[in-house]
């Protein structure tokens, strides 16, 4: 067994604008399918989904819109950073993305992309709905009031 088999995934990218700008309601695992040193760059960490998305087409799903750096260590033969690359699902779980994306303002968001302890690149896909204006003040305005307690809170326990 190899060394570090055991080990849970390692994050690698995080969109933490996709958790900002939308209301996750249902969250999927999918594999990538990468070329020549695009997982050497992943370990890396030279990744950013923020203006990616996903589509099904044709009975395929695609991430389209994230960058992976070159490998510093390639040569002419590197990928291209922003190439459409597909993702590895099951029948059903495309079916069901397909279903629930064609409803009113749903959207299929890459969410987090991480290494398994296998050694594979996953990407966990959210299916999202767009927040409105009102709906991320309202958000901003609880977090500020929880952030008021918790001061008033360690500062009565600090007296």
């Amino acid at each position: 067994m190899a060394a570090g088999s055991d080990a849970g995934p390692q994050t690698i990218a995080v969109n933490r604008k996709a958790r900002h700008e939308y209301h996750i309601d249902d969250t999927f695992e999918a594999g990538i399918v990468l070329t020549g040193t695009e997982i050497k760059s992943i370990r890396d960490g030279k990744v950013n989904l923020a203006e990616a998305y996903a589509r099904v087409e044709k009975g395929e799903a695609w991430l389209v819109g994230a960058h992976i750096a070159p490998w510093s260590g390639g040569n002419r033969y590197n990928h291209e950073p922003r190439r459409d690359r597909k993702l590895l699902l099951h029948r059903s779980e495309i079916d069901e993305l397909l279903g629930k994306a064609k409803a009113k303002g749903q959207t299929i968001v890459p969410l987090r992309l991480y290494i398994t302890g296998r050694g594979k690149a996953k990407l966990e896909l959210g299916l999202a709905r767009g927040k409105q204006w009102h709906d991320r003040r309202r958000e901003i305005a609880a977090r500020d009031a929880r952030r008021d307690v918790e001061r008033e809170l360690a500062e009565a326990q600090r007296r």
